[in-house]
């Protein structure tokens, strides 16, 4: 199963519907129930109820191909965005850095989120914007103090997500956060897809691409803390809750680390593909330029 944010004009607020063969029903209007009116509620909901989703909207009219509207990111209001850092070996080796005997963990918050299509607007503080491809998970059920064994049913679903760096920033000192944190830097989606659809999440075939030209390669399997592990860390320092955001790190090829170094241009497009899970695509413009 496939889920969206959705607004059928850019003043509409956004709305959780469900993919239906290129088609968006609206989630609310197949369950009749108001819960069902955003993606963080439709999870909260409950694997039952996103069963009954799942049959009640073979028989509910769409509200339209999902090419003619507008997607937002999957959890527009997530309660958190939490980041893994330096989590796959080949990435650590080109930034020079050791990995951590436990995940490196940072923030983004919901001012950085933005759907596919949207663009990625580079600040004028910012002058070396660098691209990160990730395979982002969405808890699904609220969990504390979890057992990794347990740690894959909290898990609500997966998708694409661009962790956009400005490393002028980000390098200022020793907490990332203002190189992180800047508005449109956590492009995701285009879909939320739950895992009886995504299959096998820790072996899933990740590329990123400037301009149509593939920069990074690599496998979910490849990750030095796997997603048990994260949700099972973090967990053990916070609640999750449903609707939360966990970017799981990026792989090798990021732009800072090459010889020259490859930066963010306004008019480049950045894409993030997951085999089976999503194309996220979204291009770049500075601040004040079209």
């Amino acid at each position: 199963m496939r889920l969206v944010s959705y607004a059928d004009s850019h003043a509409a607020a956004w709305r959780a519907g469900i993919v239906r063969d290129g088609e968006v029903v609206d989630a609310q209007a197949a369950l009749g129930d108001t819960a069902a009116a955003s993606v963080r509620g439709l999870l909260a909901l409950g694997a039952d109820r996103l069963h009954e989703l799942a049959q009640a909207a073979r028989s509910t009219p769409a509200v339209g191909p999902r090419e003619r509207l507008r997607l937002g990111p999957p959890v527009p209001d997530p309660d958190k965005i939490l980041c893994i850092g330096l989590n796959y070996t080949a990435h650590a080796e080109e930034t020079r850095l050791e990995p951590s005997a436990a995940p490196t963990v940072f923030a983004k918050f919901r001012n950085s989120l933005v759907g596919d299509g949207d663009a990625i607007v580079v600040p004028p503080a910012a002058r070396e914007v660098d691209f990160e491809g990730e395979l982002a998970v969405v808890i699904g059920r609220r969990c504390r103090r979890v057992e990794e064994q347990d740690a894959l049913a909290h898990v609500g679903g997966v998708m694409p997500l661009n962790d956009v760096s400005a490393r002028d920033l980000q390098m200022q000192t020793s907490q990332w956060t203002a190189g992180k944190a800047i508005d449109t830097f956590a492009p995701c989606g285009p879909d939320l897809v739950l895992l009886d659809e995504a299959g096998n999440v820790q072996d899933l075939g990740i590329r990123t691409y400037v301009n149509g030209e593939v920069v990074q390669n690599a496998r979910t399997s490849q990750m030095i803390f796997r997603i048990p592990r994260i949700i099972a860390f973090l967990s053990s320092m916070m609640t999750l809750e449903v609707g939360d955001v966990i970017a799981t790190g990026t792989p090798a090829g990021v732009g800072f680390t090459r010889e020259p170094p490859i930066f963010l241009q306004s008019g480049d497009r950045v894409d993030v593909e997951i085999d089976g899970v999503g194309f996220l695509s979204n291009p770049v413009e500075r601040e004040g330029r079209g």
